[in-house]
């Protein structure tokens, strides 16, 4: 069983039923990018859903058979004009025995100016970050400060063992739960009230830009030796709106 696949499987079945998104796609019918490399095996595919509750929801795998690496992501963007914060789950498998995770719920606002968005929407997460530091089995990745800044103090990042990541599954459904929650209720009008000051669209089109930027993380690097540049910007131009 590919780990991965079947947990992000899950969550997206779980996001698209809780936010009504309906699929774009491609002109065959099926996920709306679609790439394999016959010579190497080497294969991709991106689905995309809008609509319903959210902006965009983004899922893509990313499979290299001969090194038996499977990685997969999931990426839910709330509506563009709001401050509710968006939803990301990646995670990998390396061979049957080694996983890497990264999951958070991405805020909208600065939070150190913010702290009662922060008290209303992330410290709720605090149980759940908790648990997942206490799971035995996970070690640190080796992530840039860079990259660690345009995330949020509740991130939760690691390589896994098979059991470990086992455990990731749950707090990664629960965060899913969570989002929903946020996304379905909204914010109270006391809260929004204190995101006023920040041009909530403007800051989320500059922070994805530098998110998904091959110069800030050098995993594009990697997705396009997996798949080619063109899939690869196919990928980023998804998930950063463009």
């Amino acid at each position: 069983m590919i780990r991965c696949l079947a947990l992000t499987e899950s969550v997206l079945d779980r996001l698209v039923a809780g936010t009504g998104a309906t699929e774009v796609t491609g002109p065959d019918g099926g996920s709306l990018l679609s790439v394999q490399d016959p010579e190497s095996g080497n294969s991709g595919e991106m689905r995309v859903f809008e609509g319903g509750k959210v902006r965009r929801i983004v899922w893509t795998r990313l499979s290299v058979p001969a090194r038996q690496v499977t990685t997969t992501m999931i990426f839910g963007f709330a509506p563009v004009d709001s401050a509710v914060p968006h939803y990301t789950l990646d995670c990998a498998d390396h061979g049957p025995d080694a996983h890497a995770f990264h999951l958070d719920v991405m805020p909208r606002v600065q939070l150190a100016t913010h702290v009662p968005y922060m008290d209303a929407v992330m410290t709720p997460l605090t149980p759940l970050f908790n648990q997942g530091l206490g799971i035995d089995g996970i070690t640190p990745t080796p992530t840039s400060p860079r990259q660690i800044a345009l995330m949020s103090p509740w991130m939760l990042i690691g390589f896994a063992t098979p059991e470990a990541f086992e455990q990731v599954g749950p707090l990664a459904h629960a965060y899913a739960d969570h989002w929903l929650s946020v996304l379905t209720d909204g914010l109270s009008p006391d809260v929004v009230a204190t995101t006023s000051d920040t041009d909530v669209i403007a800051r989320d089109r500059a922070v994805r830009h530098n998110l998904f930027s091959p110069e800030v993380d050098p995993v594009w690097g990697r997705v396009e030796a997996m798949v080619g540049k063109p899939a690869a910007e196919a990928i980023r131009a998804q998930l950063r709106d463009e």
